[in-house]
C-alpha cells in the first residue's frame, strides 16, 4: 500500500513524523511551503484547510494529528501502538483531550484570550488552569498515558506536552518532565527529529 506524508518540518507535522517512524512502514514525504504549495492545488484537494500534516494511505486521506496517530496505529497493528479494543478507554480519552481542551486552551492563551466565568461554561476546556490540572493528573496516573505500555496516544499527548514545556505555553511541572523523560528517549522519536531537523537545515 502506498503511504504519502505531507508536512513542513517546522509544524505539527513533526507529530505525524514521529508516529510514522514508530509504525516503521515505508512512506514518501512531500514537504510543503507555508506561503505557496500548502495553500494551492494539488494540496488543497487533499486538505482544503491548507494545513499540515496529512497522509494519503492507499488513496485514503487522513488529516489532523490525533486522527493520523489513531489511524496509523490501526492500519499497522503489528507495531503494537494501540491497546486491545476492550482496553481503549484511556487511549481515546486522553488522545482527544489533548486534541481538544489542551489545544484549545493553549491556543487561546497564546492569543491572549481568557474566558470569563460565564464563558467558561461554553469553552470545552473551562479555563487554562483547570486544563493543566487535569493534564497533570492524567500523565501521572500511570507510566504512559493509557496505562503500562507506550501507545499512539503518547505520541500525540507527549508532543503537546513537549512543545508546551519547550515554548512556555505549559508550565514546566516535574510530572511533565518525568513523563517526557519516559517517552522522548524512544528511537523513533530521535529518528523523526533528525529527519525533520535535517530538512530545516537544508532549507536554510
Amino acid at each position: 500500500m502506498a503511504l504519502t506524508f505531507y508536512t513542513n518540518p517546522m509544524s505539527r507535522g513533526r507529530i505525524a513524523r514521529w508516529m510514522l517512524e514508530e509504525v516503521g512502514a515505508p512512506y514518501e514525504t512531500v514537504v510543503l511551503d507555508y506561503a505557496t504549495t500548502m495553500k494551492a492545488e494539488p494540496y488543497l484537494s487533499i486538505n482544503p484547510m491548507g494545513k499540515v500534516p496529512a497522509i494519503v494511505h492507499d488513496g485514503h486521506v487522513v488529516t489532523e494529528g490525533a486522527a493520523i496517530c489513531a489511524y496509523l496505529a490501526d492500519a499497522f497493528p503489528e507495531a503494537g501502538l494501540a491497546p486491545p479494543l476492550g482496553e481503549r478507554a484511556d487511549y481515546y480519552r486522553w488522545m482527544f483531550f489533548a486534541a481538544g481542551p489542551v489545544d484549545q486552551a493553549v491556543t487561546n492563551k497564546s492569543l491572549g484570550v481568557a474566558p470569563t466565568g460565564d464563558q467558561q461554561r461554553l469553552a470545552g476546556y473551562g479555563h487554562f488552569d483547570l486544563m493543566v490540572d487535569v493534564l497533570e493528573k492524567a500523565v501521572s496516573a500511570s507510566p504512559y498515558i493509557a496505562g503500562a505500555s507506550f501507545s499512539a496516544a503518547d505520541v500525540y499527548v507527549g508532543s503537546q506536552v513537549a512543545w508546551g514545556v519547550m515554548f512556555g505555553s505549559l508550565p514546566k511541572l516535574p510530572v511533565f518532565e518525568e513523563y517526557l523523560g519516559r517517552i522522548l528517549s524512544r528511537p523513533a522519536y530521535t529518528r523523526a527529529g533528525e529527519i525533520d531537523d535535517a530538512l530545516i537545515a537544508q532549507a536554510a
